[in-house]
């Protein structure tokens, strides 16, 4: 069992008052979870703040507090413990908690705006079939070798981190490939833990809501790449003007990949279907399952990846020819007639820009592209406008619908989308809440050969609605209403 002043080692104490010399039986920053023997750490956060729960998480039976600002009535059995940030804290004591879990398995975190997802879910079905013992930490899921568990966010908290990174070394995997998300970075979720990697995929328009201004939405990103040391490796897209931005601090061992400019990893798109892609990748020829040169260049990211960590050339370029992409990423469903469905997670503009393109370039005539769009409540509102417009510019016909409207009503959420457009732009807009309606519609609307771009969700298999989650998948949706379709 950890002792606690095991577990302070390289936390920045201010002050310190009681027996630091006892045992601990967990960590918490959630007064509800609190057993005896436990370490309470108080969080400020957005809605809320730990230190209003402090007496709850004694009464509970937490042996030791950790605080930014000390009440000023103390319990003498108490020990407490101030720091300037209790977040940068949390990740050092959930990191010493669970036995440096990081330094045990390597480690590689990939973040950017989009492709994240993506080139993490490859890497793992990449090294699993290479024969090694994986963990996957994600938007979607995460998996601890073959054991798959659900997930409610792209990062998880510090110590659910931890926990999981030491339940991986526990199952004897060798290597976890984790989503690191500007939000984690911010609060520090991934403080304490050891990267053998670092991945930069792009950035773009997404978050302001939180990070406010896009330079501080690119230093929350960069602050992953400077944190990382002389053992760990930055990758980084040169194709993206921000990163070698990425690169400017960092103590790693720097390489970048590229489709269009100079890098240590080089690749090109020859050819691009529905059924796949040819691409080059450093003067060889490969034909991915995978679609779109943003795919193109995910499936670089995971190349360089796997150079890095000194694996076989060709036995990695085999192995991914044949994977599939993450679920709710460019999939696409059948329908009558030779209608085409595609389901994707574009929730960004850049992502929508880059679906829409690789659309635009693959179908061979006078197809029409449908798409079906919203944005999520209680998100960034300044890229609802932004959102309308792609869709509008790259579609043949648009319908508005709602996403996740959150706690939002989802009729402002399309006013405000619809703010991107001229009254002649309009036009070419239906205006639809109803989610499901707005499916039913498009496929109505569709005949022969034409492609519906389902966007916003991919994945998920809910609709936020007012705090509840209802059941919604996109990709059903759009299976069952092209069987009732008649054509």
């Amino acid at each position: 069992m950890p002792v606690l002043k095991d577990i302070l080692y390289k936390v920045a104490l201010k002050a310190v008052s009681g027996d630091t010399n006892i045992a601990i039986e967990s960590i918490q920053f959630d007064s509800r979870k609190i057993a005896p023997g436990a370490v309470f750490i108080a969080l400020k956060g957005e809605k809320s703040d730990g230190h209003d729960f402090i007496d709850k998480a004694i009464s509970l039976g937490a042996v030791a507090i950790l605080v930014e600002e000390l009440p000023v009535s103390r319990s003498e059995n108490i020990t407490w413990l101030q720091v300037e940030d209790s977040h940068l804290a949390l990740g050092i004591l959930a990191d010493h908690f669970y036995g440096h879990a990081s330094s045990k398995i390597k480690l590689i975190g990939i973040t950017g705006t989009n492709g994240k997802t993506t080139c993490a879910t490859l890497l793992y079905k990449l090294f699993t079939a290479l024969g090694y013992s994986c963990g996957l930490i994600s938007t979607i899921e995460n998996i601890i070798g073959t054991q798959v568990l659900t997930t409610n966010y792209t990062t998880p908290d510090a110590i659910a981190l931890n926990f999981l990174l030491s339940q991986m070394v526990d199952a004897g995997c060798e290597y976890c490939f984790m989503e690191v998300s500007s939000h984690a970075i911010v609060q520090r979720r991934i403080a304490g833990l050891q990267f053998a990697g670092g991945v930069f995929t792009n950035i773009t328009h997404d978050h302001l809501d939180f990070h406010k201004t896009f330079d501080g939405y690119i230093k929350a990103k960069k602050a992953f790449f400077d944190a990382l040391d002389r053992h760990a490796f930055a990758l980084v897209n040169a194709d993206d003007r921000n990163g070698m931005v990425m690169l400017q601090n960092t103590a790693a061992h720097k390489k970048t990949y590229a489709m269009s400019t100079m890098a240590d990893f080089k690749g090109r798109l020859i050819e691009n279907q529905f059924s796949g892609m040819l691409m080059n990748v450093d003067e060889l020829e490969v034909w991915f399952r995978l679609v779109g040169s943003f795919n193109a260049s995910n499936i670089l990211a995971v190349y360089g990846t796997a150079m890095l960590l000194e694996q076989d050339k060709l036995g990695v370029l085999t192995i991914l020819s044949r994977l599939t992409g993450a679920e709710g990423r460019f999939e696409y469903v059948m329908g009558p007639g030779k209608i085409i469905g595609i389901v994707d997670y574009a929730h960004t503009p850049d992502a929508l820009i880059n679906v829409l393109n690789t659309i635009r370039d693959i179908r061979k005539g006078s197809e029409k592209i449908i798409t079906i769009i919203g944005c999520g409540g209680d998100r960034d509102k300044s890229k609802r406008p932004e959102m309308a417009r792609a869709a509008f510019e790259l579609s043949d016909k648009v319908i508005f619908t709602a996403d996740n409207p959150r706690t939002e009503d989802p009729e402002v959420i399309l006013e405000e989308m619809k703010a991107g457009l001229g009254l002649t732009q309009l036009r070419k807009v239906l205006i639809i809440a109803d989610r499901r309606a707005a499916i039913r519609t498009a496929c109505q609307l569709a005949t022969d050969g034409d492609i519906i771009l389902l966007a916003g969700k991919g994945h998920e298999k809910y609709q936020e609605i007012e705090g509840v989650r209802y059941p919604f998948d996109d990709r059903d949706e759009l299976t069952n209403e092209f069987k009732n379709l008649d054509i």
